[in-house]
C-alpha cells in the first residue's frame, strides 16, 4: 500500500544495482555485475500501481496513449517502464540504482598517469566526449569528472532524466520534460542546450547526446564554452566520431559532412571510452585525442606519451601538462 510495495526490500539492499521486472511475478536483480532471479510478490496490477505511485508526483503518465515512461525515484534511481500490451508479456520495468559511495577515477582501472591526465584535462578546459555501451558506466564517469571542476566555476547540467549529483556550490540543473496528455509542453534536450547558453555557464555537462542536440552542442563548444563534458553511445573512439556525425545530420541543418567533421575537430579535444567487463567491472579502455578531422591519437594507454598531449589551438596559452603536478 505504501512506497514501492514488494520492491522495498530490493531497494533497501545496497548490493542490488539493477532491478528488472518482466511482468508480474518475474524479476531479476543485478548483484556484483551478475543477474540472478528473485521472488517478488507483485502481480501485473501491483507492478502498475508501483510505477504509477512513482510517476504521479512527477507529473508523468503511463497509459495506452503514452505506454513508455522515464522517471526517477526519490533516492535518485532511474526507472523506465513499458506498459502492456506494448510489452507483450506484461508491464516491463527496469530500475537502475546509483550507489551512495562516491566513485573516484582510480575505480575505473586507470594507472596513476591516466588519472593525472584526466584530472588535468578537466581542469585545463578540454572538451571531453565520454563513449561506451549501455550500462558501461558513462554517467558514473561523467559525475566523477564533473566533480573535478573547480568550485568557483558555474556548471549547467542538462539531462533527460536527472542523475548527476555534484558537490560544487554553483550548479544549475536542467531536466527535459515529455509532452503532456494533450501532446504539448514538451521540453527536449535540444531546447535546453540553447537555453543553457543564456545562463552564463562556465561548464556545460550534458548527460547524453542522442539526437539533433548534437548540432547545438557543437555550436556551443565553438563559441567559447571550453571544458564541457558529455556522453554518447558508441563501441569505440572511432565509432564515437562517426556516430556524432550521424547525430548532427539528424538536426536537419543541411551541412555537408566535411563541414561537420571540421566542427567536430575544432570542438572536441578527446574521447574517453569506457567498457563493462563480463564480471561487471567498469573500466576506461582508452583516451584518444583528436589529431585531425578524422584522426585520433591515443593518449592512454600510450606509454610515455600519456603525459604529453598536444595543446588545442584555443588553449595554447595555458601551461603544459606536468605529470607530477596537474595544472
Amino acid at each position: 500500500m505504501l512506497g514501492a510495495g514488494g520492491l522495498e526490500a530490493l531497494l533497501a539492499d545496497p548490493d542490488v544495482s539493477e532491478i528488472l521486472l518482466n511482468g508480474g511475478g518475474r524479476a531479476f536483480v543485478e548483484r556484483a555485475g551478475r543477474l540472478e532471479p528473485v521472488t517478488v510478490d507483485l502481480d501485473e496490477s501491483g507492478v502498475r500501481r508501483v510505477v504509477e505511485r512513482v510517476i504521479a508526483p512527477l507529473g508523468l503518465r503511463l497509459d495506452r496513449a503514452s505506454p513508455m515512461v522515464d522517471a526517477r525515484l526519490p533516492d535518485g534511481s532511474r526507472l523506465h517502464a513499458v506498459l502492456a500490451p506494448v510489452a507483450v508479456d506484461g508491464t516491463c520495468v527496469a530500475i537502475r540504482r546509483f550507489g551512495t559511495a562516491r566513485r573516484r577515477l582510480g575505480d575505473f582501472g586507470l594507472a596513476p598517469a591516466g588519472v593525472d591526465l584526466l584530472r588535468w584535462a578537466v581542469r585545463a578546459g578540454w572538451n571531453l566526449l565520454l563513449s561506451g555501451g549501455t550500462g558501461a558506466g558513462k554517467t558514473t564517469l561523467l559525475n566523477v569528472l564533473a566533480g573535478e571542476v573547480e568550485p568557483g566555476e558555474r556548471i549547467v547540467t542538462i539531462e533527460e532524466t536527472a542523475e548527476l549529483a555534484l558537490d560544487q556550490p554553483h550548479v544549475v540543473r536542467l531536466e527535459a520534460r515529455p509532452a503532456n496528455a494533450e501532446g504539448a509542453g514538451a521540453v527536449p534536450v535540444r531546447a535546453l542546450v540553447r537555453a543553457a547558453l543564456r545562463l552564463r555557464p562556465d561548464r556545460l555537462v550534458i548527460g547524453e547526446v542522442r539526437g539533433g542536440e548534437a548540432f547545438d552542442l557543437l555550436q556551443a563548444l565553438n563559441t567559447g564554452h571550453c571544458g564541457s563534458l558529455c556522453t554518447i553511445h558508441a563501441n569505440g573512439p572511432g565509432d564515437t566520431l562517426a556516430r556524432l556525425e550521424s547525430l548532427v545530420l539528424l538536426a536537419g541543418v543541411g551541412l555537408p559532412v566535411d563541414a561537420i567533421r571540421a566542427q567536430i575537430h575544432s570542438s572536441i579535444d578527446a574521447v574517453v571510452h569506457v567498457v563493462r567487463h563480463p564480471g561487471g567491472r567498469r573500466a576506461i579502455e582508452g583516451i584518444a585525442e583528436l589529431s585531425g578531422p578524422t584522426g585520433l591519437r591515443p593518449l592512454y594507454p600510450a606509454g610515455s606519451e600519456c603525459g604529453l598531449p598536444a595543446r588545442p589551438p584555443r588553449l595554447a596559452d595555458r601551461a603544459p601538462f606536468d605529470a607530477g603536478r596537474p595544472g
